[in-house]
């Protein structure tokens, strides 16, 4: 039995060296036959239960997209965009894991804090725009104000589970040793909790990105989602769409410098050889 699940174990393992070669193929091939499919049904004017008349084609995006990238305000609007994601975003990963970190491990943390905390978290952080608006001076700070709050939550959460999920018998073994509280935290809780934590911080990025383009279309006077919001009132759809496309490509950008430290803290993880990655 042992011999053929190693058997099984080397086949999969050269089936999974084969198929790297081919993957990137595979993920070109992918997009490019999304925006065939996108082509198609703009060209063609579907129009069945989805409408596709008004939507711009490929090429006129594409075309649109091309101008603006030699356009300041393009560029303007792009470091606007992720001033605001960068900053909210590190705010909330700090804060984050250490009132996750705080909640996990100290029931007085979860007594005094949770509660509050709890009827806080189910409200949308898009919601909180009126209330940024008394709170803050200005525009911009009640917008990375909401970005704060969208990434915040997600960490914290993440956090607290990953510090109560983790084994006594870790902390145990360091304080048996003479380590005080403050080592037990730096060398096995927040070691221990990175997984965890960096699933968090993963799930924050994109839901910053959510919330700071919607505060940007109704609050906000520069940024890439306040200009897609006016591409959109003036009819100027190639504009929208290419806001849209920004919008997808920054996110996946930030989304991947997220995973990459992730990967780089916890490369004492064992990784599975061949596995995908999203």
């Amino acid at each position: 039995m042992t011999a053929l699940t190693a058997s099984a174990r080397a086949r999969g393992t050269r089936g999974a060296r084969l198929a790297l070669p081919y993957r990137p193929a595979v993920r070109v091939l992918s997009l490019l036959a999304a925006l065939g499919a996108w082509q198609l049904v703009t060209s063609l004017d579907v129009h069945l239960w989805l409408r596709f008349e008004q939507f711009p084609s490929v090429v006129d995006v594409a075309r649109e997209f091309g101008e603006r990238l030699g356009a300041g305000a393009y560029w303007q609007d792009v470091a606007d965009s992720l001033r605001r994601i960068v900053t909210g975003f590190l705010l909330a990963a700090v804060l984050g894991v250490a009132v996750g970190a705080a909640v996990g491990r100290s029931r007085w943390a979860a007594d005094l804090l949770g509660p509050v905390l709890e009827v806080v978290r189910p409200v949308p952080a898009i919601a909180l725009v009126p209330v940024a608006i008394l709170l803050f001076p200005d525009n911009e700070q009640g917008i990375v104000f909401i970005t704060f709050t969208a990434a915040f939550f997600p960490v914290l959460v993440a956090t607290r589970h990953a510090v109560r999920a983790l084994a006594p018998a870790w902390e145990e073994a360091v304080l048996t040793m003479g380590g005080s509280r403050w080592r037990v935290l730096a060398s096995v809780v927040l070691p221990g909790a990175l997984p965890g934590i960096f699933s968090g911080l993963s799930v924050g990025i994109g839901v910053s990105w959510i919330c700071v383009i919607s505060a940007e279309m109704i609050s906000g006077e520069y940024g890439i989602g306040y200009r897609t919001w006016q591409d959109y009132t003036v009819i100027d759809y190639p504009g929208v769409f290419t806001g849209i496309v920004t919008i997808g490509l920054l996110g996946r950008l930030t989304s991947t410098v997220v995973e990459a430290v992730g990967r780089r803290l916890t490369h004492w993880l064992p990784r599975r050889e061949g596995r995908a990655a999203v």
